[in-house]
Formats: C-alpha cells, sequence, structure tokens
C-alpha cells in the first residue's frame, strides 16, 4: 500500500483539511499505517497534481487559510481499484522479533526486560482500542456502512494487541524457567 491509498481512503467519506488528514493519521489511520505530517502534505500535492482530489482554498481569519480536499471521481475510482486488487501479506519487519532470534548471545535477563517493555507498550495500545470502541462504537446497532468496516479494523487491533501480550508473556515465562 501507498500512502496516497491511504490518503483517498481517510478523504473517501467526507472532505478533509491536511491538518485534519494529519489528525486522521495521529489517531486512526496511524495505528497501522504511519506518515509524517510532512509526508501527508506532500502526497497531497502529487494527488492534487494527479487530479485524484481537489483542493479548495478557505480563507481564515487570523489563522493561515486552508485547504480542504475531497475525492475526484478519478481518484475514487483508483481507490477502488486498489481495493478490489487482492493484497499479498505484508512480510513483518519487528526488531523485537530479530532480537530474540539473536537474543542467546546476551543474557535472558536482557531479552526478559525488552519483552516486559513491549509487554507495557502493547497494554496501552490495548487500552486505547478498547477505549476507542467504547466511545466511537457503542452501539452496534447504529453503525453506518463506514462504522462497520472501521470497527472491523479496529478489531484486527485490538486482537493484534491481545495476541502480542499472550506471546510476550509466553516468552517471559520461557525465558524465566
Amino acid at each position: 500500500m501507498a500512502l496516497a491509498h491511504a490518503l483517498l481512503a481517510a478523504i473517501h467519506d467526507r472532505a478533509r483539511s491536511g491538518y485534519d488528514l494529519a489528525k486522521k493519521f495521529d489517531g486512526s489511520i496511524g495505528f497501522f499505517w504511519n506518515a509524517t505530517h510532512q509526508q501527508i502534505y506532500r502526497e497531497l500535492t502529487k494527488l492534487e497534481g494527479q487530479s485524484q482530489i481537489d483542493a479548495q482554498l478557505v480563507r481564515q481569519e487570523q489563522r493561515p487559510d486552508k485547504k480542504i480536499y475531497t475525492l475526484t471521481s478519478k481518484g475514487e475510482q483508483t481507490l477502488r481499484s486498489w481495493i478490489e486488487t487482492p493484497s499479498t501479506v505484508s512480510p513483518l519487519k519487528d526488531d523485537l522479533l530479530v532480537k530474540i532470534f539473536a537474543g542467546s548471545i546476551v543474557s535472558p535477563e536482557t531479552i526478559v526486560a525488552e519483552l516486559k517493555q513491549h509487554r507495557i507498550q502493547h497494554l496501552e495500545s490495548l487500552h486505547t482500542y478498547q477505549a476507542i470502541a467504547a466511545q466511537v462504537f457503542p452501539d452496534r446497532s447504529q453503525f453506518t456502512n463506514d462504522d462497520l468496516y472501521q470497527y472491523i479494523t479496529l478489531r484486527q487491533g485490538i486482537r493484534l494487541e491481545t495476541e502480542w501480550l499472550a506471546w510476550c508473556q509466553e516468552a517471559i515465562e520461557l525465558l524465566e524457567s
């Protein structure tokens, strides 16, 4: 997946400013696709140049003017075509797994400490996802079509974090025994 697809997906349901998109990446899409604000703005310029999105300049008093981005029919077709193209499983790139793979050259305590730190981080992510589920999706009977797909994505995040926690605990127990 390219950042362009993530941006098209982020504005498919409603117009957003660059700032809104950056916030969306910080708070939702960013959980599974990272991009800096600079990368986002650079890609928005490219997408506009390719007629994938339109930008409407909104003048503001006492604040800098802003652009509001909307998906063009060409951008919607690009997004639709990309979604309809089968994806392959993305290779996992994880520093922790490489460290553990070669972990025999350090003390087990070193790896256990690293695992405990990761367990804390995964627990924080799990709590964040659970809070989002409770706040944003409290009543599944009220879901819009967009809500359903976003909820399914969130559920995968919850499941991944739950599995990471179980695996960290298992690894710690194996190394401490």
